[in-house]
């Protein structure tokens, strides 16, 4: 996606990509920071600013990408298989963490399949599928077995 298409909405009531973006990596850095000694929602977390478009660059946008998936990553790989049974805080409510992680998973799922459907809107005929294209299915059912055929 361009420097344009990242700030693209389709209307005043919708988030663009860099929105987005900015929404989940601070979600992610609230979340995943400190989490057995403090709430996932961190005082100093202003949610609601995550909503307004101050990304400057692409690159700033990705830098936030960054940062977020990196803080989430720290911490899942720091974790024991004791901590998973654990008790921490999101907004006050209990959650085990294996509950946490299975709450934020479905939250970033949702997110990233927003930035899909825009990236799929702006970029039309010129959108490379991440998955197996439209119409493609057969073809990439027999390579796929063709490829783990004697495995």
């Amino acid at each position: 996606m361009t420097e344009e298409d990242i700030h693209w909405t389709y209307n005043a009531q919708t988030n663009c990509v860099a929105v987005i973006v900015k929404h989940v990596s601070g979600n992610m850095v609230s979340r995943w920071t400190d989490i057995f000694t403090t709430d996932g929602e961190k005082p100093d977390r202003n949610r609601e600013e995550e909503f307004v478009d101050t990304i400057r660059s692409k690159e700033e946008m990705i830098a936030l990408w960054e940062k977020g998936w990196n803080t989430l990553f720290n911490t899942i790989g720091q974790l024991t298989e004791e901590d998973l049974l654990k008790e921490i805080y999101i907004r006050g409510e209990s959650h085990t963490v294996i509950d946490a992680i299975e709450r934020q998973v479905a939250h970033y799922a949702y997110h990233i399949g927003q930035i899909v459907f825009i990236g799929k809107q702006i970029k039309g005929k010129e959108w490379k599928s991440l998955t197996i294209p439209k119409g493609k299915s057969e073809e990439y059912l027999k390579e796929m077995l063709e490829k783990h055929r004697g495995n």
